[in-house]
């Protein structure tokens, strides 16, 4: 993985220091809450409900032990005993002191880490596939890529002011494991038909208010074009979008206002103007980044013990068959933690778990981990040799949920509980759901079922994009939710249909109860997904689900 170089050092310290006299000038009263909110949007400090909040930036997920413990010592230290992993590969800390903020960014620049640009009218921490680099799927591994942009977009004079933010992903797999279609703009490594690699590009996707999907703005791009190429899209978007109503004012507006051909004809005329200027000193530098990301030094040795343990070991066969995903190197596979135990927060880790993620990282996983948009956290490269020890381990440590992609695995954003934007509850409601179908042991007859929840309609809980996607409102003084369906998020991105009118709190948990018992009973096999259940019969059947009482009438 990347390691800060001297001029990096130099840059976060000297950044550091400036928001640290920033910090001090607040607490004496020399600057309002009006003139230090951008100071401390620039570096990732949020006002929420109760407390700041403190955005760090993991980029493209991608972490390793040393940074991992320092994230636990933080969550001790400064917060209180733990941290909530998002869908941006993140983590926040919820209850810091402003006092103590700039204590907090200097540990993490001993480790090689920062919060700049994880908010604000910039470009957003770039995110990846949480299998790069292992994957089985792989045409190549992206991080490189995301690691190019990361450099490249950090206090860029040019983008620092934009309409709007701007969320970037790369992924370098056949299956879309990174949500690209719901990004302002995504990066696809791809294969020409003679075997030249390049780059898919995808512009203006994005959830919110107004979701979209993201459309092909170049089907192929070469290696050597593209960050003038990404310069040229983001030039033209910060000249041509609208900054009269921030509503408006994200880069899938604009393409929806101008048309993809128009904004196409834009972007080739942007970059054949500035492509000369690159003059080869990108590509010479995503040379010198890919030497950071070789792969690890995989181990020769006998894998006899997993298939024992599989044989002997309900508990462990479970989890092998949810947790598990298929690794380039056949003696390995990669291994996804769950932080999502039934009846907890989904994201929360507390800090003795990342530790204990943290040590077997080092220990059995080449020392790397990564933080997936599902809230989970990944060991990419673990021998299968290791898999019973691991599983050990993050069974003692309350990690071992087998749940992977099933109906408990839910995203959720932090809602009412902490957001000072949110309408409704989030988190109550997956812990309910979880701890209901947990009660019911129907999870593993369910299979993969992705819910993802929202408490307000900026759609932090990606649930435009889930099979039953869950959007929690205020009607009246009252927490309202409306249930979508259909919903997708993978390489045949969808957004989710609305199924009716909404649900009060008490009532959201049944609601889902009946849709999956609908979907049990419609589904030709247990091979049959809920989606692809919904995609073959439509929504008049779970509608009927959801609505008994309107269905009856209709009937009579």
């Amino acid at each position: 993985m990347y390691a800060y170089n001297d001029f990096d050092t130099d840059f976060i310290a000297a950044r550091n220091a400036q928001f640290r006299a920033q910090v001090e000038r607040r607490i004496d009263g020399s600057l309002t809450e009006d003139e230090f909110k951008p100071l401390r949007l620039m570096n990732g400090l949020y006002l929420q409900l109760h407390a700041y909040m403190l955005r760090v930036a993991i980029p493209y997920g991608t972490l390793d032990s040393a940074k991992m413990h320092k994230l636990a010592d933080i969550a001790d230290r400064w917060d209180k005993g733990y941290g909530h992993f998002t869908t941006r590969q993140n983590i926040q800390y919820n209850w810091p002191k402003l006092r103590d903020v700039p204590d907090m960014l200097d540990a993490l620049a001993e480790v090689g880490m920062h919060a700049i640009q994880t908010s604000g009218n910039t470009i957003r921490n770039v995110t990846s596939d949480h299998f790069a680099g292992a994957a089985a799927d792989e045409i190549a591994d992206p991080r490189p890529i995301a690691e190019l942009l990361r450099q490249w977009s950090t206090d860029h004079p040019e983008f620092q002011f934009l309409g709007r933010k701007f969320k970037i992903a790369v992924s370098g797999a056949e299956n879309d494991r990174a949500v690209l279609r719901a990004h302002d703009l995504a990066v696809q490594i791809v294969r020409s038909e003679t075997g030249e690699i390049g780059y898919r590009i995808f512009v203006g996707g994005g959830l919110g208010r107004t979701p979209m999907i993201g459309k092909v703005l170049s089907d192929f791009v070469p290696q050597a074009d593209l960050l003038p190429y990404i310069e040229a899209v983001l030039s033209v978007y910060n000249l041509l979008g609208r900054r009269d109503n921030k509503y408006k004012a994200r880069i899938k507006i604009t393409v929806h206002e101008n048309g993809l051909e128009d904004i196409r004809r834009r972007v080739e005329a942007r970059f054949q103007t500035i492509k000369p200027s690159f003059a080869g000193a990108d590509a010479a530098l995503l040379k010198e980044i890919e030497q950071h990301f070789q792969p690890p030094a995989f181990l020769n040795a006998p894998t006899d013990g997993y298939a024992q343990a599989v044989q002997s070991d309900p508990v462990f066969r479970s989890w092998t068959d949810t947790n598990l995903s298929a690794h380039r190197h056949p003696d390995y596979a990669i291994v996804t933690v769950s932080i999502k135990a039934h009846g907890q927060t989904p994201g929360d880790a507390t800090s003795a778990q990342m530790r204990v993620m943290a040590d077997i990282a080092r220990d059995f996983a080449h020392d790397e981990l990564r933080i997936s948009h599902e809230q989970n956290v990944i060991l990419p490269h673990v021998h299968k040799s290791h898999l019973p020890e691991v599983h050990a381990r993050l069974k003692a440590a309350g990690l071992g949920t087998a749940n992977i992609g099933l109906i408990s695995d839910i995203i959720a954003c932090p809602g009412m509980d902490y957001c000072a934007l949110a309408t409704a509850r989030s988190i109550p409601v997956a812990q309910q759901i979880a701890t209901r179908f947990d009660e019911l042991k129907l999870e593993h007859d369910i299979g993969h079922l992705q819910i993802k929840i929202s408490g307000c309609i900026n759609a932090c809980g990606h649930h435009h994009v889930g099979h039953i996607g869950i959007l929690g409102l205020d009607r009246a003084g009252v927490e309202n939710y409306q249930i979508t369906l259909g919903g997708d998020a993978t390489e045949t991105a969808a957004i989710g249909e609305r199924a009716g009118p909404g649900f009060a709190y008490d009532e959201i948990v049944p609601a889902v109860e009946r849709l999956v018992y609908a979907y049990l009973d419609l589904r030709e096999g247990p091979a049959e997904t809920f989606l692809a259940t919904y995609r073959r019969l439509g929504a008049g059947p779970f509608r009927a689900a959801l609505y008994p009482e309107e269905a009856e009438a209709h009937a009579a």
